[in-house]
């Protein structure tokens, strides 16, 4: 298996990945356990983006909602209470 610099890396392709074997190379069975646990790891971090993406993108749309219902409140006397100078 050869990883392409900027291409994006799977969990499939850990759990898919092939090597060569040599005469004292690794021992297989560690070497796809680390894989094994790489691919989940990978697995956890792509839903965590997702669901950090999901997030922000619903924050922005509120941010931007609030902004549109307050867009002229600045332009209004302050009342005697208010806490704000103006």
């Amino acid at each position: 298996m050869i990883y392409v610099t900027g291409q994006h890396l799977y969990a499939h392709q850990l759990r898919a990945a092939t090597f060569d074997t040599r005469w004292r190379g690794y021992d297989p069975a560690q070497v796809d356990a680390l894989l094994d646990r790489a691919a989940d790891e990978l697995d956890r971090l792509r839903r965590e983006l997702t669901t950090a993406t999901t997030e922000a993108e619903r924050i922005r749309q509120a941010l931007r909602q609030w902004q549109s219902r307050h867009t002229g409140c600045r332009d209004h006397p302050a009342s005697p209470n208010s806490r704000w100078p103006q």
